[in-house]
């Protein structure tokens, strides 16, 4: 009956929007507001700061996917639809998993947001857990690259990314009635994705809706099909606020639900050994508002607080194996002080509380309740060229494990950055960061057998805060014909947490030990964007980009375990008219720089292409797409998967599909 709620909407809003195409004349070239192409991406505003500003206005590295470059990205999970960025890869079990890795950084170093606000699953406690963010629905995905705990938390060590979804409205809305939706067929997977975002409203109310379905099957590779590699995916979500010239306030309530095979557990029919497979339900309600109008000492004010009811099921077979349960409230308040002096900023205060279960053989964590405080203050101030900002957060963590115990943390961030701007076209950043992580709860409490990773993990409950101190510079270029930008960063860590791989067993399974040690990252990575002709044969436009990063233990302790490999990628795209077509590689060098008792991963190179063709009218545009991936249809692994050598990434795939935008 879900299922079957959720599809219903998703066919009959792709079928009015085909319909449309005979009831609306088409015109090419027209002007669709309701399709913008957002490839000025510096005019983008990023609202995962607490003093918004496009992306060119800030001192911390940041990037964001929005526009034809989103659509052209979108990808079942979230790690894959930005691993293009510099800087960002992503992790594997399957198709049905992939969480962000920046920088090297993964796990519970990178928070995971969907509008502002932890995405409240358990993916950071497993490698085969997925994210409960869905790429199709998004506006544009925001890339905070660095230490962003001040806004965030000390789980935001490594970075952010921030899903803008829009499901609670805090604008007037373009027009009465607009929307978009989008049917496409992957060739690799034989399956079909479909979406439908409608908004609406007025000046004073304004109502949103979203849904997406998904049936993938097993996908090929070269030789034949991965065994449980399917996905099946149903979301979708209402939101309402009511708006005004003072702000807005607003709700929305929105259900996840992703079935998912485990490829490194395919079982043997033959043998009466059953596969392995998961099923993620969330319930999530959603509160936010906005007062814009001047008040006391402040400017403005911004709070939300999300609550979900996440489950989480592991069959083997018809049998439950495990299920995970997990309890989250978020709440967050900003404030926006009036001008003092030269100087602009803002503080706030974030409280959290999760309780988190595992029930079933795989239940290597016990049942923990965590209770979470923080308070943080960001300030800057702008000169004719140069530009400081100052912030600092500290918090309060509290781990309560059942029948152990519980462990408190007080974690302290503090961040300084500056922009000196040589001229229009050129400016230099600086950015310095100490930030502080309490150990997330399978690093202290862990005890057990964990199938996903075919290991015994054993957690340390005397962990310490983890300290990084980070110092970057970054460099960016715009011309007319050039934009260009690349930074390089140094990150000491002191007391770095790590999955040992010990060499040791344990029933007959190898053992991995959270374990501390000081460790040093640095990395490198730029991005370059020629435009090359702009003339009768259309717009090319050519493309670089790279990253790199080195991570080792500090006093002899080899490398740190399941480090990204470096990569160097290019793209050339055309666009004329209603066409658009681009051709891309990027090559992944052999990672050898690997820890004890991890094996190499050997180097491969990606082909990509897209053509597209566009058409739009006064009221309505559409669009029908081609995308090819891994058109050389190379054996490739992910060197961070657990399951490398079992789960190569899919081989050579078509996809196809329409969009429609009214």
């Amino acid at each position: 009956m879900t299922s079957f709620l959720l599809r219903a909407p998703l066919a009959l809003a792709i079928t009015l929007s085909v319909s449309s195409l005979h009831a609306i004349p088409l015109a090419q070239g027209g002007s669709d507001p309701r399709h913008r192409e957002t490839t000025q991406l510096d005019e983008v505003i990023v609202t995962a700061t607490a003093i918004r500003g496009t992306a060119d206005e800030l001192s911390d590295p940041v990037e964001v996917l929005a526009g034809e470059r989103l659509e052209e990205d979108r990808a079942a999970t979230l790690g894959e639809t930005v691993s293009g960025l510099p800087g960002v890869q992503t992790s594997y079990f399957g198709p049905g998993v992939g969480r962000p890795i920046i920088r090297g950084l993964d796990g519970a170093r990178v928070s995971v947001l969907a509008g502002g606000l932890g995405t409240q699953d358990v993916s950071t406690v497993s490698q085969d857990h997925g994210v409960t963010s869905e790429p199709f629905l998004a506006d544009q995905i925001e890339v905070l690259k660095g230490p962003a705990t001040l806004l965030y938390g000390s789980g935001a060590i490594g970075g952010v990314v921030n899903v803008v979804d829009g499901r609670v409205p805090e604008v007037v809305p373009h027009d009465a009635f607009s929307g978009r939706s989008e049917l496409r067929y992957d060739g690799v997977s034989d399956g079909f994705t479909a979406m439908v975002r409608v908004d609406g409203g007025n000046e004073r109310f304004a109502l949103h809706f979203d849904g997406v379905s998904r049936d993938n099957e097993d996908y090929a590779i070269r030789d034949g099909e991965l065994p449980n590699s399917h996905i099946e995916t149903r979301t979708g979500a209402f939101g309402a606020s009511l708006l005004g010239d003072w702000g807005f306030l607003g709700f929305a309530a929105s259900r996840y639900l992703n079935t998912y095979g485990n490829p490194g557990e395919p079982g043997d029919p033959s043998a009466g050994e059953p596969a392995v497979f998961l099923d993620i339900a969330q319930d999530r309600h959603e509160l936010k508002g906005g007062w814009s109008q001047p008040f006391g000492w402040f400017s403005g004010a911004r709070f939300a607080l999300a609550s979900s009811d996440y489950e989480h099921t592991e069959f083997e077979g018809e049998e439950i194996g495990t299920v995970f349960f997990n309890n989250s409230t978020e709440a967050r308040i900003e404030l926006k002080h009036a001008r003092v002096g030269n100087w602009n900023g803002a503080f706030g205060l974030q409280i959290a509380d999760r309780e988190f279960e595992a029930i079933g053989e795989e239940a290597f964590v016990p049942r923990t309740t965590t209770d979470a405080v923080g308070f943080f203050i960001v300030e800057q101030r702008k000169w004719d060229r140069f530009q400081l900002d100052l912030g600092a957060r500290i918090d309060s963590v509290e781990s309560h494990p059942l029948g152990g115990d519980a462990r408190d943390f007080s974690p302290l961030s503090l961040s300084a950055g500056a922009i000196w701007r040589f001229g229009d076209a050129l400016h230099l950043s600086f950015n310095l960061d100490r930030a502080e992580r309490a150990p997330a709860e399978e690093e202290l409490f862990a005890n057990g057998p964990h199938v996903a990773t075919d290991s015994f993990e054993i957690g340390n409950a005397n962990l310490s805060e983890e300290v990084a101190n980070q110092a970057e510079v970054g460099l960016h270029y715009h011309t007319d014909r050039v934009e260009a930008k690349a930074s390089v960063y140094y990150n000491r860590f002191d007391d770095y947490i790590f999955l040992l791989d010990t060499g040791e067993m344990e029933r007959d399974l190898p053992v991995r030990r959270w374990t501390q040690n000081d460790a040093r990252f640095r990395g490198l990575e730029g991005e370059v964007l020629w435009h090359l002709i702009d003339d009768n044969s259309g717009a090319f436009d050519l493309r670089l980009f790279g990253d790199t990063v080195r991570a080792t233990l500090s006093g002899g302790g080899g490398n740190v375990p399941r480090i990204v490999p470096s990569r160097l990628g290019v793209d050339l795209r055309w666009k004329s008219g209603g066409w658009r077509a681009s051709l891309g590689a990027v090559r992944y060098a052999e990672q050898d720089d690997v820890a004890t008792n991890e094996t190499a991963t050997d180097g491969y190179t990606l082909v990509d292409a897209h053509v597209a063709y566009h058409v739009d009218s006064p009221n309505f545009a559409w669009e029908v797409f081609a995308d090819g991936t891994n058109l050389l249809d190379r054996d490739a692994r992910v060197h961070n998967s657990f399951l490398k050598d079992r789960v190569p990434l899919p081989g050579r795939g078509i996809s196809v599909g329409f969009r429609a935008y009214f």
